[in-house]
């Protein structure tokens, strides 16, 4: 098999030294308003999504399309289609797509599941937001390929519910991740706690 086009692979944005090819680019490296899956949940979230080359993603509820813009970058073919329901975020995912090397992000604007209507059949499935609507989670398990795999985050109780009830009926990990960074209380440094993500993950298929 040909060794992909040198040209055609991702390059760090401005490049950066801290801008490399694998997943968990820092928070800094894009765009956002405050919709961004942060570093070290986002590297988790692409390890458990397994990008493959060749492989198309669903980003459902894009933010400022990091999980997609990294799964890009893991290889030259792998292809993402971001959907976003805010035309300022879609706006964004766009700029963050160019910057970061994967202009090719195909991002949708519109509120799932219907905008899933008539999308490619994709291989894995991130759920970032909108888990809740009505109908969502059956929509994206029912697109998938079989083996398809499903990553899905929240932060709420409803949502986490609703991860729990998954799991109870389609199987895979539930698992949470709580992540601290080093602030500062006066003069003084101590940890602090980023809100903790509670994540479903799932192969779904025969």
């Amino acid at each position: 098999m040909a060794s992909p086009d040198p040209a055609s692979a991702p390059r760090p944005a401005d490049d950066r030294p801290d801008v490399g090819l694998t997943p968990g680019l820092p928070d800094e490296a894009y765009d956002h308003d405050g919709q961004l899956t942060k570093r070290e949940v986002r590297a988790v979230t692409l390890a458990l999504l397994a990008p493959r080359a060749g492989e198309l993603l669903w980003d459902i509820g894009g933010g400022s399309g990091s999980i997609g813009i990294e799964w890009m970058r893991s290889h030259p073919d792998c292809r993402a289609i971001a959907i976003e329901p805010r035309a300022e975020r879609a706006a964004r995912i766009n700029a963050n797509a160019a910057a970061l090397g994967v202009p090719g992000l195909d991002v949708r604007l519109g509120r799932a599941p219907e905008a899933l209507a008539g999308l490619p059949t994709p291989d894995a499935v991130f759920v970032g937001g909108g888990l809740t609507v009505p109908g969502l989670l059956e929509t994206c398990l029912a697109a998938l390929r079989p083996c398809g795999r499903i990553v899905a985050n929240a932060v709420t109780f409803e949502t986490e519910a609703l991860l729990i009830d998954a799991h109870a009926r389609h199987g895979g990990t539930v698992s949470r991740i709580a992540v601290e960074r080093v602030g500062t209380i006066g003069g003084f440094r101590a940890w602090t706690p980023a809100r903790a993500i509670t994540t479903w993950s799932a192969t779904i298929g025969p």
